[in-house]
């Protein structure tokens, strides 16, 4: 015959458990941190970033040696977004748009790499500009660089189309040239002339294209941080410098200068973020 538990036992175990579920449903139950880590994932997009282009995506001048803009845009996307990004930087210093285009047809990782961008940044044209100024050195005119510069749009269209061959809605932002010699020698206004052709160039072949934008930067650095024209750096005031450049060869960015060009594109990208999706 089995036992019966006394009532007043019963009772008690019943109450005790009535209250343990009233406990278990109402009060907040503490997540296994591998559960936070999921949802925290969950919350956070994932932003893969290309940087293709020359010295100034490879980032030459940059004390720190981290990548120039590349990895400083990075950081902003990501405040501005939360965006987790993921970035390839594909900068080679010295490149042409006739290198940039050859290694984006036999380089593997980085055609692979473009597939899956959901962002691409590009710099060229400074290298193509002086290639026709070394070319031309002793007679140097603007007209000099109407036929190289209808030669480079051409390439810039390949480049552009070539990125998204297969990935045919990837958001590009094209980053202009920059004159560094204008506070050395301003009476060169011809070398101003020639760098703003060239970036309405660059411009005008962004323009034919959806989601594809043009970022200028001339303005912002060839005269100096805050355009300040003269920084005298010798006794007789003889030599100034672009404090926007780097002490090394006085022509790629300085850590400054590559802030400069990053703040500048997170501006574009802040304009036009919107239409990314449509």
């Amino acid at each position: 015959m089995s036992k019966r538990l006394p009532k007043e036992l019963a009772f008690f175990l019943a109450s005790l458990l009535s209250f343990s579920l009233i406990f278990y449903f109402l009060l907040p139950q503490a997540q296994h941190p591998h559960t936070q880590s999921r949802l925290k994932a969950q919350k956070t997009s994932r932003l893969s970033y290309l940087a293709l282009g020359d010295s100034l995506t490879q980032g030459v001048g940059d004390a720190t040696d981290q990548g120039g803009f590349v990895p400083l845009l990075a950081q902003k996307l990501q405040a501005a977004y939360s965006y987790q990004v993921d970035t390839r930087n594909f900068g080679v210093s010295g490149n042409t748009s006739s290198q940039i285009l050859k290694r984006m047809t036999s380089n593997k990782q980085l055609s692979s790499s473009l597939k899956q961008a959901d962002l691409m940044t590009l710099t060229v044209g400074g290298n193509d500009v002086m290639a026709v100024i070394r070319k031309n050195l002793s007679d140097l005119k603007v007209s000099s660089f109407t036929q190289p510069a209808r030669a480079y749009q051409k390439r810039l269209g390949q480049i552009i189309e070539l990125a998204r061959q297969d990935n045919p809605d990837l958001p590009i932002y094209v980053v202009g040239i920059y004159n560094p010699f204008y506070l050395n020698f301003p009476e060169l206004t011809a070398m101003q002339d020639i760098v703003d052709n060239w970036n309405q160039s660059t411009e005008a072949v962004c323009q034919k294209y959806d989601k594809v934008y043009f970022v200028p930067i001339n303005d912002l650095l060839y005269k100096g941080v805050d355009g300040q024209q003269a920084i005298n750096t010798s006794d007789d005031d003889s030599q100034v410098i672009n404090d926007a450049l780097f002490d090394g060869d006085h022509f790629h960015p300085n850590n400054t200068g590559y802030q400069i060009i990053s703040t500048a594109v997170m501006e574009k990208i802040s304009e036009t973020q919107k239409n990314w999706k449509n």
